[in-house]
């Protein structure tokens, strides 16, 4: 979490664009010092806008995990305006009922063996990112 997150309280400002040198040399950092460790995740809009669009949700945790076969996975959850995740939530029907439904907390993700090749196209041809 980022100190002006923490200094505003606001999660939903967590995160910025750091730009395209800067996001490079990062994974280049990474790879180097981690070069058998899993390089990234690939996630698919659909899933994102679900979590998203639960009430309260300003974020998103990403938690790594290990699957039954030993890989190395995320699960991840939406978060509400006080950092807590979004496990049950409520809406009102339009007949004035209250319905609770679970939250989501997904998983599935392709894990990116190709390095991100510092275009943005994310077709690495497995060397590490120009900077």
């Amino acid at each position: 979490m980022t100190k002006n997150a923490l200094e505003t309280k606001n999660l939903a400002e967590v995160g910025e664009d750091i730009g395209l040198a800067e996001g490079a040399q990062l994974v280049k950092n990474f790879r180097e010092a981690n070069p058998d460790a899993t390089p990234g995740y690939y996630i698919g809009r659909n899933i994102i806008e679900q979590i998203l669009n639960q009430p309260g949700c300003v974020g998103i945790n990403f938690r790594k995990c290990l699957t039954e076969t030993n890989e190395e996975h995320l699960v991840y959850t939406g978060v509400d305006a006080d950092g807590k995740d979004i496990l049950q939530f409520s809406v009102v029907t339009t007949a004035g009922d209250i319905e609770k439904y679970d939250g989501i907390v997904a998983d599935k993700v392709v894990i990116d063996w190709t390095i991100w090749n510092g275009t943005g196209s994310g077709s690495g041809t497995g060397s590490t990112p120009s900077t």
